[in-house]
Protein backbone atom coordinates (compact mmCIF):
# COMPACT_ATOMS: atom_id res chain seq x y z
CA UNK A 1 0.00 0.00 0.00
CA UNK A 2 1.37 3.41 -0.94
CA UNK A 3 2.33 5.67 1.99
CA UNK A 4 0.48 8.50 0.24
CA UNK A 5 -2.77 6.60 0.33
CA UNK A 6 -5.42 8.16 2.47
CA UNK A 7 -6.58 5.91 5.29
CA UNK A 8 -10.34 5.55 5.57
CA UNK A 9 -11.98 7.63 8.27
CA UNK A 10 -13.01 5.68 11.35
CA UNK A 11 -16.61 4.55 11.40
CA UNK A 12 -18.77 6.59 13.79
CA UNK A 13 -19.73 4.84 16.98
CA UNK A 14 -23.27 3.75 17.70
CA UNK A 15 -23.53 6.40 20.42
CA UNK A 16 -22.51 9.17 18.01
CA UNK A 17 -24.95 7.98 15.37
CA UNK A 18 -27.74 7.92 17.95
CA UNK A 19 -26.85 11.46 19.12
CA UNK A 20 -26.77 12.74 15.53
CA UNK A 21 -30.18 11.22 14.83
CA UNK A 22 -31.57 12.64 18.07
CA UNK A 23 -30.33 16.16 17.32
CA UNK A 24 -31.75 15.89 13.79
CA UNK A 25 -35.18 14.82 14.99
CA UNK A 26 -35.40 17.12 18.02
CA UNK A 27 -36.47 20.28 16.11
CA UNK A 28 -39.07 18.24 14.23
CA UNK A 29 -40.34 16.76 17.48
CA UNK A 30 -40.54 20.17 19.21
CA UNK A 31 -42.44 21.58 16.23
CA UNK A 32 -44.85 18.65 16.37
CA UNK A 33 -45.39 19.08 20.12
CA UNK A 34 -46.22 22.78 19.74
CA UNK A 35 -48.44 22.26 16.68
CA UNK A 36 -50.23 19.34 18.37
CA UNK A 37 -50.78 21.41 21.52
CA UNK A 38 -52.29 24.28 19.53
CA UNK A 39 -54.34 21.88 17.39
CA UNK A 40 -55.79 20.05 20.40
CA UNK A 41 -56.42 23.33 22.22
CA UNK A 42 -58.26 24.96 19.32
CA UNK A 43 -60.19 21.89 18.23
CA UNK A 44 -61.20 21.15 21.83
CA UNK A 45 -63.01 24.50 22.05
CA UNK A 46 -65.53 23.62 19.33
CA UNK A 47 -65.63 19.84 19.83
CA UNK A 48 -68.64 19.87 22.23
CA UNK A 49 -70.70 21.46 19.45
CA UNK A 50 -69.13 19.89 16.37
CA UNK A 51 -69.20 16.23 17.50
CA UNK A 52 -72.97 15.90 18.16
CA UNK A 53 -73.77 18.02 15.10
CA UNK A 54 -71.56 15.92 12.82
CA UNK A 55 -73.09 12.70 14.13
CA UNK A 56 -76.58 14.00 13.41
CA UNK A 57 -75.57 14.96 9.90
CA UNK A 58 -73.94 11.54 9.35
CA UNK A 59 -77.07 9.80 10.64
CA UNK A 60 -79.29 11.83 8.28
CA UNK A 61 -77.11 11.13 5.24
CA UNK A 62 -75.31 7.84 6.02
CA UNK A 63 -74.46 7.05 2.39
CA UNK A 64 -73.01 10.46 1.53
CA UNK A 65 -71.75 12.02 4.76
CA UNK A 66 -71.02 9.01 6.93
CA UNK A 67 -67.32 9.89 6.88
CA UNK A 68 -68.01 13.11 8.78
CA UNK A 69 -68.24 11.27 12.11
CA UNK A 70 -64.69 9.91 11.87
CA UNK A 71 -62.72 11.20 14.87
CA UNK A 72 -59.89 12.89 12.97
CA UNK A 73 -62.38 14.56 10.63
CA UNK A 74 -64.34 15.89 13.60
CA UNK A 75 -61.10 17.31 15.04
CA UNK A 76 -60.32 19.11 11.77
CA UNK A 77 -63.84 20.52 11.51
CA UNK A 78 -63.66 21.67 15.14
CA UNK A 79 -60.28 23.33 14.49
CA UNK A 80 -61.61 25.16 11.42
CA UNK A 81 -64.73 26.22 13.32
CA UNK A 82 -62.63 27.68 16.14
CA UNK A 83 -60.37 29.52 13.68
CA UNK A 84 -63.42 30.98 11.93
CA UNK A 85 -64.77 32.19 15.27
CA UNK A 86 -61.40 33.80 16.11
CA UNK A 87 -61.31 35.53 12.72
CA UNK A 88 -64.90 36.70 13.17
CA UNK A 89 -64.06 38.15 16.59
CA UNK A 90 -61.03 39.89 15.07
CA UNK A 91 -63.22 41.45 12.37
CA UNK A 92 -65.95 42.46 14.83
CA UNK A 93 -63.46 43.97 17.28
CA UNK A 94 -62.53 46.53 14.62
CA UNK A 95 -66.14 47.64 14.24
CA UNK A 96 -68.32 49.67 16.57
CA UNK A 97 -70.83 46.89 17.18
CA UNK A 98 -68.02 44.45 18.00
CA UNK A 99 -66.42 46.86 20.46
CA UNK A 100 -69.79 47.32 22.18
CA UNK A 101 -70.24 43.56 22.44
CA UNK A 102 -66.76 43.17 23.91
CA UNK A 103 -67.43 45.89 26.49
CA UNK A 104 -70.72 44.21 27.37
CA UNK A 105 -69.02 40.82 27.68
CA UNK A 106 -66.24 42.33 29.81
CA UNK A 107 -68.80 43.97 32.10
CA UNK A 108 -70.46 40.59 32.69
CA UNK A 109 -67.14 38.88 33.48
CA UNK A 110 -66.15 41.64 35.92
CA UNK A 111 -69.21 40.79 38.02
CA UNK A 112 -67.79 37.31 38.65
CA UNK A 113 -65.23 37.63 41.50
CA UNK A 114 -62.45 35.24 40.42
CA UNK A 115 -63.07 35.56 36.68
CA UNK A 116 -62.82 39.35 36.87
CA UNK A 117 -59.29 39.18 38.31
CA UNK A 118 -58.08 36.73 35.63
CA UNK A 119 -59.77 38.62 32.78
CA UNK A 120 -58.54 42.07 33.78
CA UNK A 121 -55.00 40.85 34.49
CA UNK A 122 -54.69 38.99 31.17
CA UNK A 123 -56.17 41.92 29.23
CA UNK A 124 -53.81 44.43 30.83
CA UNK A 125 -50.79 42.18 30.18
CA UNK A 126 -51.64 41.83 26.49
CA UNK A 127 -52.28 45.57 26.17
CA UNK A 128 -48.98 46.40 27.88
CA UNK A 129 -46.95 44.05 25.66
CA UNK A 130 -48.22 45.92 22.60
CA UNK A 131 -47.03 49.33 23.83
CA UNK A 132 -43.69 50.75 24.89
CA UNK A 133 -43.23 51.57 28.60
CA UNK A 134 -42.31 55.03 29.81
CA UNK A 135 -38.56 55.13 30.37
CA UNK A 136 -37.32 51.62 29.56
CA UNK A 137 -37.10 49.29 26.61
CA UNK A 138 -39.59 46.46 26.37
CA UNK A 139 -37.04 43.59 26.16
CA UNK A 140 -34.28 43.78 28.77
CA UNK A 141 -31.67 41.65 30.47
CA UNK A 142 -31.60 41.33 34.25
CA UNK A 143 -29.05 39.88 36.68
CA UNK A 144 -30.73 36.53 37.31
CA UNK A 145 -30.07 34.26 39.11
CA UNK A 146 -26.94 36.31 40.04
CA UNK A 147 -24.86 39.25 38.80
CA UNK A 148 -22.64 37.26 36.43
CA UNK A 149 -25.59 35.69 34.61
CA UNK A 150 -28.34 37.34 32.60
CA UNK A 151 -31.93 36.39 31.82
CA UNK A 152 -34.15 37.82 29.11
CA UNK A 153 -37.16 39.63 30.54
CA UNK A 154 -40.13 41.66 29.38
CA UNK A 155 -40.90 44.90 31.20
CA UNK A 156 -44.63 44.94 31.95
CA UNK A 157 -44.80 48.00 34.19
CA UNK A 158 -42.70 50.71 35.80
CA UNK A 159 -43.61 51.60 39.40
CA UNK A 160 -41.99 53.66 42.16
CA UNK A 161 -40.58 52.69 45.53
CA UNK A 162 -42.52 53.97 48.51
CA UNK A 163 -40.74 56.87 50.21
CA UNK A 164 -37.80 57.30 47.82
CA UNK A 165 -39.64 57.47 44.49
CA UNK A 166 -37.01 55.17 42.94
CA UNK A 167 -38.16 53.67 39.63
CA UNK A 168 -38.72 49.93 39.74
CA UNK A 169 -39.59 47.71 36.79
CA UNK A 170 -41.87 44.68 36.93
CA UNK A 171 -40.05 42.20 34.67
CA UNK A 172 -41.57 38.95 33.49
CA UNK A 173 -38.86 36.32 32.86
CA UNK A 174 -40.22 33.53 30.60
CA UNK A 175 -38.84 30.00 30.81
CA UNK A 176 -37.50 27.83 27.98
CA UNK A 177 -39.04 26.30 25.89
CA UNK A 178 -42.48 27.23 27.28
CA UNK A 179 -42.67 31.03 27.63
CA UNK A 180 -46.15 30.88 29.19
CA UNK A 181 -44.52 29.98 32.51
CA UNK A 182 -41.85 32.05 34.19
CA UNK A 183 -40.89 34.38 37.02
CA UNK A 184 -41.91 37.88 37.99
CA UNK A 185 -39.02 40.03 39.24
CA UNK A 186 -39.08 43.60 40.58
CA UNK A 187 -35.83 45.22 39.46
CA UNK A 188 -34.54 48.81 39.86
CA UNK A 189 -34.62 50.48 36.44
CA UNK A 190 -30.92 51.43 36.63
CA UNK A 191 -30.02 47.74 36.99
CA UNK A 192 -31.75 46.77 33.74
CA UNK A 193 -29.68 46.11 30.64
CA UNK A 194 -31.79 47.46 27.75
CA UNK A 195 -31.75 45.75 24.35
CA UNK A 196 -33.00 46.66 20.90
CA UNK A 197 -34.73 43.30 20.51
CA UNK A 198 -38.40 43.08 19.59
CA UNK A 199 -40.78 40.91 21.60
CA UNK A 200 -40.89 38.47 18.65
CA UNK A 201 -37.08 38.17 18.68
CA UNK A 202 -37.10 37.58 22.44
CA UNK A 203 -39.76 34.87 22.12
CA UNK A 204 -37.82 33.15 19.32
CA UNK A 205 -34.67 33.26 21.44
CA UNK A 206 -36.45 31.75 24.46
CA UNK A 207 -38.42 29.05 22.64
CA UNK A 208 -35.38 27.90 20.64
CA UNK A 209 -33.16 27.76 23.73
CA UNK A 210 -30.93 30.50 22.33
CA UNK A 211 -30.43 28.88 18.90
CA UNK A 212 -32.36 31.68 17.16
CA UNK A 213 -30.84 34.96 18.27
CA UNK A 214 -29.52 38.30 16.98
CA UNK A 215 -25.77 38.45 16.35
CA UNK A 216 -25.04 40.77 19.29
CA UNK A 217 -26.42 41.38 22.76
CA UNK A 218 -25.53 44.17 25.25
CA UNK A 219 -24.52 41.91 28.15
CA UNK A 220 -22.87 44.61 30.30
CA UNK A 221 -24.84 47.59 31.58
CA UNK A 222 -23.64 50.98 30.35
CA UNK A 223 -22.80 52.11 33.90
CA UNK A 224 -20.53 49.08 34.46
CA UNK A 225 -18.44 49.51 31.29
CA UNK A 226 -14.95 50.87 31.74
Amino acid sequence: MSPDAVSPSPRPSLQRLFLTGLLTLLPIWLTWVVVKFVFVLLSGISSPLVIPLSERIAASFPHYLGWIKVEWMQDIIALLATMLVILAVGILSRRVIGQRLLRWFGAIIRRIPLASIIYDSAKKLLDILQTQPGSTQRVVLIDFPHRDMKSVGLVTRVIRETGTGRELAAVYVPTTPNPTSGYLEIVPVELLTPTDWTVDQAMSFIISGGAVAPETVPFTRAGDRT
